[in-house]
């Protein structure tokens, strides 16, 4: 199973090769990281996504509590959370006919356009990671050329609703 750790550290260089060298030792693998600043001034948040049962999400916890500068660790996989991704997509276009479809489908995904070449689009994407899934299975067809995307990051909902479980109700309102 994949889990969703949210990490909070204070903002100091060598935090973040501290965090990857305590996997690599335990031979864990990290599928999505993301950093950036968080709230409050000299702390960062690290998203990260990282294959593994409980027991090793919580043994990776404890070590991750025993590194200097770590201030907290929550395992979000189970909480209610508003996930997001960010991909940049480069996309063949040869000819008009299959510019004005590519167009049409990012459209449809609430994509942008970000730039036009010659022979390619190249398409702006957010969203769940589920969105990015499928659109990467719709323009495949026209061919892929390049792919970047920044990796999960997600706060915990305040007001505790569950969307993926609303999403698997028959007849209740779609998200």
């Amino acid at each position: 199973m994949k889990h969703t750790l949210s990490v909070l550290v204070e903002d100091e260089a060598g935090v973040l090769t501290r965090i990857a060298g305590l996997f690599a030792r335990r031979g864990f693998n990290i599928e999505s990281l993301a950093v950036g600043p968080a709230e409050q001034a000299g702390i960062s948040r690290i998203t990260m996504v990282v294959p593994g049962d409980d027991r090793i999400i919580e043994q990776l916890t404890k070590q991750l509590y025993k590194l200097i500068n770590v201030l907290k660790v929550l395992d979000i996989t189970e909480i209610p959370c508003v996930e997001r991704e960010l991909m940049l997509l480069k996309v063949n276009s040869p000819n008009s006919t299959v510019r004005s479809e590519i167009i049409e489908l990012a459209h449809i995904f609430r994509a942008r356009v970000v730039d036009i070449g010659d022979d390619s689009l190249t398409v702006e994407v957010v969203g769940d990671p589920g969105k990015m899934v499928a659109i990467v299975q719709v323009l495949g067809r026209f061919g892929i050329r390049e792919i970047a995307r920044t990796g999960k990051i997600a706060l915990t909902r305040e007001s505790g609703v569950n969307t993926e479980f609303l999403k698997s109700q028959p007849g209740e309102a779609k998200f």
